[in-house]
């Protein structure tokens, strides 16, 4: 799989493309210097036929494999047929994408949207709407608590609460009706929420853009039953955690927790296009009515053919099951490099294939980014956040062949750094 161009005309075709984009495109993404133009399954080909391992999945969206061919099909059979008519219609596809991700996840009613970003709006809206109606919370006083280094997206509303200075900085005045607590502080929580001002509760089961920080055992549970003691909604934020990722088909199903809304994204497509999707109850979905709230692209008739083809890929092919062995094994391997370099590497976590290596500069001032360009080099791909860590999170297709020729690049890579 290793190209066969030379490294003049490498570098020079991408430089092209990547001046393109400095050129034209807007800098509010830092990319690693490598121009993608193929992917299948675990595998990607820069545009000079270099070969690489994916593990970053862009960003957890394509957990059933770059260019399933099962999802592609899919995709090209509807866009043949039908691609959009807007919510002013029914159209044929839409009834059976709902029941089915109704039926797999065990809730009354969905709401189909686009982006992640767009299906976290969708569940604050609704908690909003079912704090005053349903639990008598005065107008416009509503309250909803996040935890502390939350990444929900970056709107304006979504901004609001977070705790990133690069997410806020410039982007005030920024919306009210929100609390921040500690992230796995069950005390903190419970003291919020006493508030009757609450509505709910939003987290992610682990928190990806923070580094793959996994709560204590227990903590989900725990802050499932605070916020029904106090008739609080707990949601969950499922979106880069969902659909097999974490070797559970939610990761919030460790702890048997079955959240009152649900938030989904990114694999819901499997990484073809953009599919996002709230899920809850009659009585808190049913308080929003027509005309309140919508989105002309959601639940368009080809992301409801690609969204039932993607579930039934990760179903069928025991994706969640994979990722649960694989990342035992992936852990092991890199615990095996920390016993060796403890200097360098200071930690190995995670869950399923969402896992997270936390790196020590080094005394020259090297970074987890220099390790990733590193890696690239030798063609794996992954990506740091917060400076010193690196998330690597593979495609759940992998195999392990596939995932122990992987390892063994970065285990080098990071034994030589």
């Amino acid at each position: 799989m290793q190209s066969t161009a030379s490294p003049t005309a490498t570098s020079r075709r991408a430089e092209q493309l990547m001046q393109l984009e400095d050129q034209y495109g807007a800098h509010n993404y830092h990319p690693l210097p490598v121009v993608l133009a193929k992917g299948e399954g675990v595998h990607l080909w820069d545009v000079d036929g270099k070969h690489y391992y994916d593990f970053l999945s862009a960003y957890s969206a394509v957990n059933q494999g770059h260019c399933h061919p099962r999802i592609i099909g899919a995709l090209t059979k509807q866009a043949q047929q039908l691609t959009l008519t807007s919510r002013a219609f029914f159209n044929d596809q839409l009834g059976a994408a709902e029941k089915q991700l109704c039926e797999l996840f065990g809730y009354d009613k969905a709401l189909m949207m686009n982006s992640g970003a767009e299906a976290v709006e969708t569940a604050l809206k609704l908690a909003r709407k079912w704090g005053y109606q349903e639990k008598g919370i005065a107008p416009n006083q509503a309250r909803i608590i996040v935890a502390e280094h939350n990444f929900h997206g970056r709107t304006t509303g979504i901004i609001s609460f977070s705790t990133d200075a690069d997410s806020t900085g410039g982007f005030g005045p920024y919306m009210p009706g929100y609390q921040v607590v500690p992230y796995d502080d069950l005390e903190a929580l419970e003291e919020a929420v006493k508030e009757p001002h609450v509505c709910a509760f939003l987290v992610e089961p682990i928190q990806g853009e923070a580094g793959v920080m996994v709560p204590s055992e227990g903590y989900l549970k725990a802050a499932a039953a605070i916020c029904k003691a106090h008739h609080v909604l707990f949601i969950a934020d499922e979106i880069q955690t969902g659909l097999g990722r974490t070797g559970k088909l939610l990761a919030c199903d460790y702890e048997g927790v079955h959240a009152d809304i649900l938030i989904l994204g990114k694999a819901l497509s499997g990484g073809v296009l953009p599919v996002s999707a709230v899920l809850a109850a009659d009585k808190i979905m049913l308080t929003i009515q027509p005309g309140q709230h919508g989105s002309t692209f959601g639940g368009n008739p080809l992301a409801c053919a690609v969204m039932r083809a993607a579930l039934d890929v990760l179903h069928e092919e025991r994706l969640t099951e994979n990722a649960a062995r694989l990342g035992e094994i992936f852990r092991e391997r890199m615990r095996q490099v920390q016993a060796q370099r403890p200097e360098l590497v200071d930690l190995v976590r995670g869950k399923g294939l969402l896992n997270a290596v936390v790196i020590n500069p080094t005394d020259d001032g090297r970074t987890a980014w220099d390790v990733c360009v590193t890696l690239m080099e030798r063609g794996v791909l992954a990506k740091p956040t917060h400076g010193d860590i690196i998330r690597f999170a593979p495609p759940l297709v992998i195999t392990e062949e596939q995932l122990h020729a992987a390892c063994d690049v970065i285990s080098e890579v990071l034994l030589a750094f």
